[in-house]
């Protein structure tokens, strides 16, 4: 039953700085990326239900991630109750699958096992097609291959890399996912404030472009390579903790708005 055993120590990492460890490894659940790229999967499957008013399609899409968002809550509420008061169950586990798998198998065993297998097959097959269409829709108008075509092509590069095993994948994505994952955290932060300021361009792609360069930074310290570079971006604030894209993100965000209200005022007193 679990919980197995009492509250463990924390991992020195965690221990000595439990939110940016937590933020950092947030990066690999990918919730971000797939929201962004699941976004127009919502909306056309809300066309094709034959809803065309852009107020009731923003509505339901708001309920849909209203209850992704409380259903992923509590899923990692529950890991986080498993992890603490049952850690002893998966020691030495090299991955998250792995972990899933010895709780499952300690508390439900082998039938709970086969279970857990179907269940995550289902999971991981319809976030692959609503990944696949989602990329090939979005490609094909963007490069002179058709849609099917890019399906194609990417299902057989997802079958060809899937076999490197979980553990190599997140080895391999970590320092991917710590480039991109700033600008898209930007992005989707600023979405909420767009009000605040005249124009878009002038605030939002200034500050993903620099959150984009100094994720870069964090991406090359984490592969292994920061010997090489510069004192100066490596001693950053934050950057040992792998946010060192945060402050400058800031700092250009208040430049830029500043720019923004300057820039609106000159063009309402030529007008």
């Amino acid at each position: 039953a679990l919980p197995a055993g009492g509250i463990g120590e924390a991992e020195p990492a965690y221990a000595a700085a439990p939110f940016s460890q937590g933020f950092i490894n947030g990066y690999l659940t990918m919730d971000t990326l797939g929201a962004l790229v699941f976004g127009i999967v919502i909306v056309n499957a809300i066309r094709s239900r034959g809803v065309d008013s852009p107020r009731l399609i923003t509505r339901y899409a708001i309920i849909a991630g209203l209850i992704a968002g409380v259903g992923l809550a509590l899923v990692y509420i529950s890991l986080f109750r498993l992890g603490s008061g049952s850690h002893a169950v998966a020691a030495g586990a090299s991955n998250g699958a792995a972990v899933l798998h010895a709780y499952v198998q300690h508390t439900f065993g082998s039938l709970g096992s086969g279970f857990l297998a179907v269940l995550i097959s289902l999971a991981c097959l319809v976030t692959a097609v609503g990944l696949t269409c989602a990329c090939a829709e979005y490609f094909a108008k963007v490069l002179p291959l058709s849609y099917r075509t890019l399906v194609v092509m990417l299902a057989v590069f997802s079958l060809l890399v899937s076999n490197l095993g979980l553990t190599k994948l997140i080895q391999f994505s970590i320092p991917v996912l710590t480039a991109i994952y700033p600008p898209c955290i930007v992005l989707v932060a600023l979405s909420f404030c767009k009000g605040l300021w005249q124009s878009q361009g002038r605030v939002v792609a200034p500050v993903m472009l620099v959150s984009l360069v100094f994720g870069l930074i964090d991406a090359i310290k984490g592969a292994g390579f920061g010997e090489y570079l510069p004192n100066a971006l490596t001693s950053m604030p934050l950057s040992d903790q792998g946010l060192a894209w945060l402050v400058p993100s800031v700092v250009t965000l208040a430049g830029a708005v500043l720019i923004d209200r300057l820039m609106g005022k000159r063009s309402q007193a030529m007008a």
